[in-house]
C-alpha cells in the first residue's frame, strides 16, 4: 500500500496516518532551502567565524529611533498604571487594559503607517514586549501571538494589496488575531494535519472543517490565520494552505478556554470549524504554501521570545540585587555569601548576554541584509533555556519567600514579589513556537545543510551501494577544499581581535571553537551518515555549542558597542561580558566532552525497555488519580459544535 493511499484513509477526528518518510518530506518541502544572503550563524557552524557580519551592529536611522523612543516612553507611562497582580488573581487581562493598549497603537507596532500602524522596527517592538511583559507575561503573550505570528505578519509578508487594505488597518486599530496550526493529535508534525478546506463547486470559496487546539488569543480574536489541508482538485494542486478567517463566521465555535500552570490571563482556547465558508480572496499565497508561510513568519516571529525572556531576566536581577543586600544571615547580607554570590553573578552576566542576543538579532532583522533564520531560532532556543535557569535561581535566592505567592507575602505585610509566578510563566517559553527538542532538530538541519548537500546519497537511507559510492566520490571534492580551512584561523593568532581589549581572548576562543565544532560535525557525519538524524543527543549538543558561541560573540560585540557609544556604561559592560564568556566557555567545553562521552546509547535502550513495560513494577506503590478521567488525546468528530461558544470581544 502506498504512502499516499495510507494518508487518505483516516478516521474522522483523528490525525492523518502517514509514514515517517512522508512526515520528513512534508517538513523538508516547506523549508526555505536557498541561501541568498549571508548568515553569521550558518557560517559559524561551518567553521567560518565572520565577525564582520554582526559587528558593528546595524544602526537605525535617527528619525526612526526617535519615533520609537517617543512611543516607548508613552507605553512605559501607561504600563506604570496597570496592576499585574490583578491579572494573576482574575485570570484575565481587563478589557480596559486592552483598550488602552489599542489606543496607544500596541496592536500595530510593526504594521506600516500606510495601513494605520506605527511602522516601528523589530528592535522597538521587542522593547515594547519587554515593557508589557514586566506588567504580566500574559500581556506579552497576547501581543506577540497577535503581531508576531497572527494575521499582521503573514499578511504583511505574503498578502495581496487587497488583503493588506482589508486586514491590516483593522489589526492596527485593535482587532486581536491568532494563528491556528496545532490540532489535538498534531503538534510539530504537520503532515498529519486533519483539518480540511474543501473548494466549493463554483470555486469561489472553501468550506473549512476541523478542530484547532491551543489557539492563543483564539478566545478573543476577531481574525485568525488557519492552516488546513486542501484536497487535490481540478484546477488546484491542494496541500496545506493558509487562510484568513473572520472569527464570527457561521460555524466557528470556541469550545473551551484552556488553563495552564502559568500565563494566567492568556486567552487560549479550542476552536471548531464546521463548514465555515472562507472566500478564495482570503487565502494567503497559493494552495500548498501554508507551511512555507508559517515557517517564514516564524523566522522573525521567534524574536519575540528573547525579548520577553530578557525582560524576565532584568526583573530577576533587580529583585536578586535588592533582596540579597537586604536579607542578613550569619551576620552578613546573603549576597556576600559565596553560594549566593555565584548565583547573582550568573544572573547578572546572563542578563547582559540575553539583551545582547536579542538586540543583535533584532537589528539584523531590521537591516534585512542578512539571512537570520538560524540566528532567530538560536536566540529563541538559548534565551528560553537561560531565562528559565535565571528564574529558578531567583526562587532559590529568595528561599521560602521565593516559593510563596506575592498575594500571600502582601497579606503578611511584606513586599509582593511574584518570583514563583515568573517561574511558572517562563516555563512555556521552552515549548512555545517550537519546543527545545524540536528547535534542536530544526537548527541542526540548517547547520548540517552544507554537509547533506555535499554528501548527497551518502546521507540517504534509501540509496543503494552504487549511488553511495558515486556520492562518496562527489563529496570528497567538497571536503578536500573545506577541511584544510579548519586547521588554522585567527583564533590561533595571539593579537587577533585586539580592538576588543580583554574580550579579544574570548573571541579567539569562539573562532577556534567554531572550527572545532565544524570538524566534530564532519566526524559525526562520517561516522553515522544517513543515521545522523537519529543521533539527536549528538545533534542537540552541536546546536547548543553554536548557541553559546553565538551568545559570546553577541555579548562581546554589545560590550564594544556600548564602550564606543556610552562610555559611562562601557567599562561595566566589558566586565559583564567577560564574566559571561568565562561562564559560557565552561559550558561549551563540557558540551564538547559530551559529544563523544555520554550515555546516549544506554539511554535509548533503557527508554525502549521502559516503553515495552519491562520496568512497570517500579511504578508500584502509588495511586494515579488521572486514571479513568479521559483518553490521552481527545478525538473530535466532524459536525456542528455541541458546546457553548465561550468567545468574547473586548471592543
Amino acid at each position: 500500500m502506498t504512502t499516499d493511499r495510507v494518508a487518505t484513509e483516516q478516521q474522522p477526528g483523528t490525525a492523518r496516518n502517514v509514514s515517517e518518510r512522508e512526515s520528513r518530506e512534508v517538513a523538508e518541502a516547506a523549508r526555505q532551502a536557498e541561501w541568498t544572503r549571508p548568515s553569521f550563524a550558518k557560517k559559524l557552524y561551518l567553521g567560518d567565524f565572520d565577525l564582520s557580519l554582526i559587528h558593528p551592529h546595524p544602526r537605525a536611522a535617527a528619525a526612526d529611533s526617535a519615533r520609537g523612543e517617543e512611543f516607548l516612553a508613552r507605553l512605559a507611562a501607561y504600563c506604570e498604571t496597570l496592576d499585574g497582580l490583578l491579572i494573576e488573581r482574575e485570570d484575565r487581562i481587563p478589557d480596559e487594559y486592552l483598550r488602552g493598549f489599542a489606543e496607544l497603537g500596541v496592536f500595530g507596532i510593526k504594521i506600516p503607517t500606510e495601513y494605520g500602524g506605527l511602522g516601528l522596527s523589530m528592535l522597538d517592538y521587542g522593547r515594547a514586549l519587554m515593557l508589557v511583559a514586566s506588567v504580566h507575561p500574559s500581556v506579552s503573550a497576547l501581543v506577540s501571538a497577535h503581531q508576531s505570528i497572527g494575521v499582521p505578519e503573514p499578511v504583511k509578508m505574503f498578502g495581496t494589496d487587497d488583503q493588506k487594505q482589508r486586514f491590516l488597518p483593522r489589526c492596527a486599530a485593535g482587532a486581536v488575531t491568532a494563528f491556528l496550526l496545532t490540532e489535538p493529535d498534531v503538534g510539530s508534525d504537520p503532515a498529519r494535519m486533519a483539518s480540511t478546506a474543501t473548494p466549493t463547486e463554483d470555486g469561489t470559496a472553501y468550506l473549512l472543517d476541523g478542530v484547532k487546539l491551543w489557539t492563543t488569543n483564539g478566545v478573543i480574536a476577531e481574525l485568525v490565520v488557519v492552516m488546513a489541508r486542501v484536497p487535490e482538485h481540478e484546477g488546484g494542486r491542494g496541500g496545506i494552505s493558509a487562510f484568513v478567517v473572520e472569527a464570527d463566521s457561521p460555524g466557528v465555535t470556541v469550545e473551551n478556554r484552556n488553563s495552564f500552570m502559568g500565563l494566567r490571563g492568556i486567552e487560549n482556547g479550542v476552536t471548531r470549524f464546521h463548514q465555515v465558508r472562507v472566500p478564495v480572496e482570503n487565502r494567503l499565497g497559493r494552495e500548498g504554501d501554508g507551511l512555507r508561510i508559517a515557517l517564514t513568519t516564524l523566522n522573525t516571529g521567534r524574536l519575540s521570545l528573547p525579548a520577553i525572556c530578557t525582560a524576565a531576566a532584568k526583573w530577576c536581577l533587580k529583585i536578586a540585587r535588592e533582596w540579597s543586600a537586604e536579607r542578613v544571615q550569619w551576620g552578613r547580607p546573603v549576597g556576600k555569601h559565596a553560594a549566593v554570590a555565584e548565583k547573582i553573578s550568573f544572573i547578572a552576566a546572563t542578563t547582559f548576554a540575553l539583551e545582547a542576543v536579542f538586540d543583535l538579532s533584532a537589528r539584523l532583522a531590521d537591516a534585512g541584509s542578512k539571512d537570520i533564520r538560524i540566528e532567530a531560532a538560536l536566540a529563541k532556543l538559548w534565551a528560553s533555556e537561560m531565562a528559565w535557569r535565571i528564574a529558578d535561581e531567583l526562587v532559590q535566592i529568595r528561599g521560602g519567600r521565593g516559593y510563596e505567592t506575592a498575594d500571600s507575602a502582601a497579606a503578611r505585610g511584606e513586599r509582593a514579589v511574584p518570583a514563583e509566578q515568573l517561574l511558572r510563566d517562563l516555563r512555556i517559553n521552552r515549548i512555545f513556537e517550537g519546543s527545545t527538542e524540536i528547535m534542536h532538530l530544526l537548527i541542526a538541519r540548517e547547520a548540517v545543510d552544507a554537509h547533506l548537500s555535499a554528501a548527497g546519497d551518502l546521507a540517504s537511507a534509501d540509496a543503494g551501494l552504487q549511488a553511495k559510492a558515486r556520492a562518496a566520490v562527489s563529496a570528497s571534492g567538497f571536503y578536500a577544499k573545506w577541511l584544510p580551512q579548519l586547521a588554522v584561523g585567527k583564533g590561533t593568532v595571539p593579537r587577533s581581535y585586539g580592538e576588543f581589549g580583554p574580550l579579544a581572548k574570548h573571541l579567539r576562543y569562539v573562532e577556534r571553537s567554531s572550527r572545532k565544532l565544524a570538524r566534530q560535525t564532519f566526524y559525526g557525519m562520517g561516522r553515522w551518515q544517513a543515521k545522523l538524524e537519529y543521533r539527536q543527543g549528538f545533534l542537540a549538543r552541536i546546536v547548543d555549542i553554536g548557541a553559546e558561541l553565538f551568545a559570546m560573540a553577541a555579548s562581546c560585540s554589545q560590550a564594544e558597542t556600548l564602550r564606543v557609544s556610552d562610555s559611562a556604561r562601557g567599562e561595566t559592560a566589558y566586565q559583564l561580558a567577560e564574566v559571561f564568556c568565562e561562564q559560557a566557555r565552561l559550558r561549551v567545553d563540557h558540551l564538547f566532552e559530551q559529544l563523544w562521552s555520554n550515555t546516549d546509547d544506554s539511554d535509548r535502550r533503557l527508554a525502549q525497555q521502559v516503553l515495552d513495560g519491562d520496568y512497570s513494577w517500579l511504578e508500584d506503590g502509588i495511586v494515579d488519580q488521572s486514571e479513568g478521567t479521559g483518553p490521552w488525546i481527545a478525538q473530535w468528530q466532524p459536525g456542528a459544535s455541541a458546546a457553548e461558544d465561550v468567545s468574547r470581544r473586548y471592543r
